[in-house]
């Protein structure tokens, strides 16, 4: 079916009240298989593309200085990757932009073939934040393309998103930006952190979303609430990672219990990257402790010398520029890339199918109503009146 837009879903997570992840992914490979295992637990599902992300998607390996022509080429190859696979599925798909920076960002994705966007005013002032958002808002609902903002500070490291210390949401804030901006979803700050080193035992605030949910409720206004930096951070796969050589430290995730508790409370969805980056990862460590006569390998000896070289390191995209015509667009060469793109593989499977089950979105795909764009640009554009 036709990729739909982020609304649709939303809708749907709140009026069920289940937990919607959504997965960061930044190869064919990832969204391929980010597809098929929901669709095994006939789950909807939320593919994102990170700013920066789509940069690296577009060529540019030294992704933090990519440009807006590189971000258009890789939500493109995104796109069309999502698209390729997800074109005869039976659940619905949404390829959602993670962090835009900015307008043009913004644009870019929309025009590369995303479906949803977030735009990213939290560093900004309350004002400047909502007439950034609400800009961002008019161009995409014209477009039948939902949008995401975020207020309150996440303390942490993701890309280009970083704060050493966090700034609490404020619901009544909160309920105000829905208001003035029209915004479909909103990323709050209730104790989640971005990256791999989020603290020992962190407890969720979740009276803020109690609140934000409640006065929502009052006021008839809907607005999905969404929960960045939520990656669990494995213990096994760090473990795992480690004894293979790596040297991970400080790795702390948010339990498992604790955004499950916070489902009931609000949260609908839910952001996962980096334990997906971890899993491929190990995967990838594993393949050449196992099979030795890879590590010279003419194609993929290079990914090797790289794990070796930052072993410190968890980002896959650091490790694969010797097969980004693979990355790029699913081009498998030889046997030896093809053992690569199957650790990436099951990596993305191990990860989201777990948290397909645990946030609860199986077999919900049926409830999620199939709205094109065009159809959502129509309703957008009557509730405006």
């Amino acid at each position: 079916m036709p990729l739909i837009p982020l609304r649709p879903l939303l809708e749907a997570a709140v009026k069920h009240g289940f937990g919607q992840g959504a997965f960061n992914v930044n190869a064919v490979a990832q969204a391929k298989a980010a597809i098929e295992v929901h669709e095994m637990f006939r789950s909807a599902a939320i593919l994102q593309g990170a700013d920066l992300a789509n940069g690296f998607m577009g060529g540019r390996t030294d992704f933090m200085n990519a440009t807006l022509e590189d971000k258009k080429a890789g939500a493109k190859n995104i796109a069309n990757a999502v698209k390729r696979y997800g074109a005869d599925s039976e659940i619905p798909i949404v390829l959602h932009l993670d962090h835009g920076r900015d307008f043009d960002s913004c644009a870019a994705a929309i025009e590369g073939g995303y479906t949803s966007v977030m735009i990213d005013g939290s560093s900004l002032p309350f004002k400047d934040n909502v007439e950034l958002t609400r800009e961002v808002v008019k161009y995409a609902h014209a477009r039948g393309v939902s949008v995401e903002g975020e207020l309150g500070v996440l303390a942490g490291v993701e890309d280009h998103v970083f704060s050493a210390s966090s700034t609490y949401t404020n619901p009544l804030d909160a309920v105000e930006f829905f208001k003035k901006t029209g915004v479909d979803a909103l990323a709050i700050s209730y104790g989640t952190m971005h990256g791999a080193s989020k603290g020992k035992d962190v407890k969720l605030r979740k009276e803020i979303p109690v609140a934000i949910r409640e006065c929502m409720n009052h006021l008839g206004i809907f607005g999905a609430l969404v929960s960045h930096g939520s990656s669990t951070v494995p213990k096994y796969i760090v473990d795992e990672i480690n004894g293979l050589g790596g040297e991970l430290s400080g790795t702390y995730g948010i339990s498992i219990d604790e955004l499950k508790a916070a489902i009931p409370c609000g949260i609908s969805k839910i952001n996962v990257d980096t334990d997906i980056r971890l899993a491929v990862t190990r995967n990838m460590k594993e393949l050449f402790a196992k099979y030795p006569e890879k590590r010279t390998s003419a194609s993929i000896g290079g990914i090797y010398e790289l794990l070796e070289a930052k072993k410190n390191l968890f980002d896959p995209r650091v490790f694969l520029p010797p097969v980004m015509d693979t990355v790029m667009y699913g081009n498998v060469p030889d046997d030896d890339v093809a053992a690569i793109v199957d650790c990436v593989e099951r990596g993305v499977k191990e990860v989201v199918g777990t948290l397909i089950v645990q946030f609860g979105s199986v077999g919900k795909a049926p409830l999620v109503e199939q709205v094109s764009l065009d159809e959502m640009a129509e309703r957008y554009k009557k509730m405006e009146q």
